[in-house]
This record gives C-alpha cells, sequence and structure tokens, in this order.
C-alpha cells in the first residue's frame, strides 16, 4: 500500500484547499442557511476539481472531501462526483460517459445518489415508483442515482420524479424526499456488482468527509483551549484537556488512515467492500466522539448555536447518520468476513 498522493492530487489538494478557505466563511455559511454554495459550487467547478477527480480517482476525492469537511462547505461535491463522475465513468456506456461526464464535469450536471437501497423502489417496465425518505442534495441536483429492489442502478432526472419534497436534516445538505411514480430512468451498470462498487466508493467518499469534519473540529478545540484560560493558565495546558484532545487526534487519524486504504485499494481494482465497511465504521463511531470532544472543549460556548465548532458538531452526526451507524455498520461487517474462509 503507498498512500504517498501524486504530484496530481497535491496539486487539487492545494487548490481545493485554497478555494475553501478563502469562500467557505463563517459569514458565508452563516448566510447560506440550510441551501447550498451556489457560488462556492461555481468556482469549484471552474477551477476543475470534480472534473480532475476522474484523473486523482476515489483516494483524489477523498483528499478533497477532508479539505471541505475541514470548513463544513455546503456543496454537493462529495455527493456527485461518488454518484456522478466515478459511477458513471466505471459503469456507464460508452454513449452514457460521452453524453453525461461533459456536465458533470462542469457543475451543469449534478447527480446524487438514494443509496443504500431500502428495497422501497420497483421497477415495471423500465418505469419506477416508491419512495426515499431522504436523499442528501436532492434539491440541488439535476439527476438521481436510484437502486430498485434488486440492487439495479437506475438515472433519474429530478424533473421527471413525481415530487420532491423539502426535508431538513442535522447537517444542512438541500435533502428532498424522492417519490417515484412511473418514472423514467435509464440503467446504470448492468455488469455485476455495479451497486456493490458504487456503494462502497460512497462509504469510503463519506468516511473523507468525516475526517476533514472532525479535523475541523479538532483544529477549532486546540485553538479555542490555547488562548482560553481558566485558573490563570490556558485550558490547553490541563491534562484532562490533553488527554481529550489527544484521543480526538487519534480517532481522526484513524478515520483518514481506513479511508485512505479502502481508496487506494478501489483505484487498484482491489476488492474494496471489507475495508470500505470498516473505513464507514470508523468514520460513524470514532467521528462521534471526535466533535461531541471539540464541542465539550469549548465548554459553554460549544452549546452557542451559532458558534463554528456547532457546524462541524451537526455534520459528524448526521455522516454518522448517513454512513448507517456503527453497530449496523459492523453487523454488517461481520456478515461478511463470516461468509469468507472460515480458517
Amino acid at each position: 500500500m503507498d498512500f504517498t498522493p501524486t504530484e496530481e492530487q497535491d496539486a487539487v489538494r492545494e487548490l481545493a484547499a485554497r478555494i475553501f478557505g478563502d469562500l467557505a466563511t463563517h459569514e458565508r455559511l452563516a448566510a447560506a442557511g440550510t441551501g447550498s454554495d451556489a457560488e462556492l459550487w461555481k468556482a469549484l467547478c471552474a477551477a476543475g476539481l470534480p472534473g480532475a477527480v476522474e484523473e486523482t480517482g476515489l483516494l483524489g476525492l477523498v483528499l478533497l472531501l477532508e479539505e471541505q469537511g475541514r470548513t463544513t462547505a455546503q456543496v454537493p461535491l462529495a455527493a456527485s462526483c461518488v454518484y456522478g463522475i466515478l459511477a458513471v465513468a466505471r459503469h456507464g456506456t460508452e454513449e452514457q460517459r460521452a453524453r453525461l461526464l461533459p456536465g458533470l464535469r462542469d457543475g451543469t450536471t449534478v447527480v446524487t445518489g438514494a443509496l443504500p437501497a431500502t428495497g422501497g423502489v420497483t421497477v415495471r417496465e423500465g418505469r419506477l415508483g416508491g419512495a426515499v425518505d431522504w436523499v442528501p442534495w436532492l434539491r440541488d441536483a439535476t439527476h438521481v442515482l436510484v437502486p430498485d429492489a434488486e440492487r439495479g442502478l437506475w438515472l433519474v432526472r429530478t424533473e421527471d420524479a413525481a415530487r420532491i419534497e423539502p426535508v431538513e436534516l442535522t447537517a444542512p445538505w438541500s435533502a428532498g424526499r424522492l417519490v417515484l411514480d412511473g418514472t423514467a430512468g435509464e440503467r446504470l451498470g448492468t455488469g455485476p456488482g455495479a451497486y456493490e462498487d458504487v456503494l462502497a466508493a460512497a462509504r469510503v467518499a463519506f468516511a473523507g468527509l468525516q475526517a476533514g469534519v472532525c479535523a475541523g473540529s479538532l483544529a477549532r478545540a486546540v485553538e479555542y483551549t490555547s488562548v482560553r484560560e481558566q485558573f490563570g493558565r490556558p485550558l490547553a495546558t490541563h491534562q484532562a484537556v490533553q488527554l481529550r484532545a489527544a484521543d480526538a487526534h487519534m480517532d481522526t487519524e484513524a478515520i483518514r488512515v481506513t479511508a485512505y486504504e479502502a481508496a487506494w485499494r478501489h483505484d487498484e481494482g482491489l476488492d474494496a467492500t471489507e475495508a470500505a465497511l470498516t473505513a464507514a465504521w470508523w468514520a460513524s463511531e470514532a467521528g462521534k466522539r471526535v466533535v461531541h470532544t471539540g464541542q465539550h472543549l469549548h465548554g459553554g460556548m460549544g452549546a452557542d448555536l451559532d458558534h463554528p465548532v456547532h457546524r462541524h458538531f451537526l455534520w459528524g452526526r448526521q455522516l454518522d447518520a448517513y454512513l448507517g451507524c456503527g453497530t449496523e455498520l459492523l453487523a454488517e461487517l461481520g456478515d461478511l468476513l463470516a461468509k469468507g474462509d472460515p480458517s
């Protein structure tokens, strides 16, 4: 395994960090409310960052999403890259790639995903029916990747859906409830394993996003405790604070390294199912601990809903829920290991 970023991956990460740092400020995020930042999304697309994922792979996307997570920038980067660019590039036909990828690269086409499959979507003569209770960034999307009850993947235009009802989540992800009623869709990935591959990639991508959210939360806590004094000295000099921060740092590194490993395996064409579940479990379980620590170390300021650290707390808890919660992921990983070689 070699997680050393390539020159291209380093370049896009540095560019992303600069754009997010300049535009995803606390003031702009507060002004955006629960919606996405359209100006920031245009800046990212103009810089070619979504399109760069085709070359830098899933590991490159994880590096981008870490930078997004540090600032909790409200753009559909994770969804459109993993459910759109990577899914179409790996599982689309030549015609689908030629038709869809240009719009995904420049941001005029935005794809989100109704994954994991819940079994609530049925297919009859190429028409989809059913509903998905909430889909992240659905209100921003032009297309949504929908799995049917048999785990076939269908790309549906949001304008063709019967209804899209706004849904507010813990984090401001422009979510919506997707209702299908005889809705047309085009099949994506007719070969075996397409659903499993896209789901594994999504888990890794959102684990990378969680690594960034946790790193941002911890950085804010370190900055705050270094200047906030108690009993005549900075909070950061107290052993209890140091231990909490150290534990949070180790949890953040565990999320990062497991996401890197899973992304590397995916990019190398190796089976990444177990590694993706491991990364998702760390992101879920450890992510909760880190964002709680970040808020706790801010003391009374952490209870202020307008404080920047609270946004990291909301994102961390939402990512925990989206990834499936630790116990569910652990059970799925256990079932997967049980099916393997008993030796």
